[in-house]
């Protein structure tokens, strides 16, 4: 709620600085003297003019439109959009039923329209003799391994690290 520009916050910094400035006593004096100054304004005829002139310019565009009979317009062009907005969303489910049916028609006429297919014969499969042999098993056209000969031992003193020998 404001007065005169004037809000409850600013109101209550303006009576408190007139409480310092002015003391308990001379602020009994001021406010009777406020107040008689502001009964006078608003019971004056110019403030009451004011008042009406306010408010005939607050409801001007409101008269207006109803002498110029653009209110039933008005209602009219909201009807308007209302119908609008509704076909705006049921647009999007109209169009995913007008798919589906699309799909469905050149799935059903797919099977008419395509020529027939002719079946190719299977490719030939490997030959016994020229398939590898599986892990762990020995084929017939690989030869036995030989075994590794036996490692020799070593004899005493020959050995071939280089601990045995010393160092200068």
């Amino acid at each position: 709620m404001e007065f005169l520009g004037v809000g409850p916050m600013e109101l209550l910094l303006i009576l408190i600085v007139a409480l310092i400035f002015l003391g308990p006593k001379d602020m009994v004096k001021a406010g009777k003297t406020l107040g008689k100054f502001l009964r006078s304004i608003v019971t004056s005829p110019v403030w009451q003019a004011v008042q009406q002139t306010s408010r005939d310019l607050r409801y001007l565009p409101n008269r207006l439109m109803r002498e110029a009979g653009l209110e039933e317009e008005a209602e009219e062009l909201k009807k308007i959009g209302q119908q609008v907005d509704e076909l705006s969303k049921s647009r999007a489910s109209i169009a995913g039923d007008i798919e589906n049916a699309r799909r469905e028609i050149n799935r059903d006429l797919s099977a008419w329209t395509t020529p027939p297919t002719i079946d190719s014969p299977p490719p030939p499969a490997l030959e016994p003799a020229e398939a590898p042999p599986a892990a762990g098993q020995a084929g017939a056209a690989s030869a036995p391994e030989p075994p590794e000969p036996p490692a020799a031992p070593e004899q005493p003193g020959t050995s071939s690290s280089t601990e045995d020998t010393p160092s200068q």
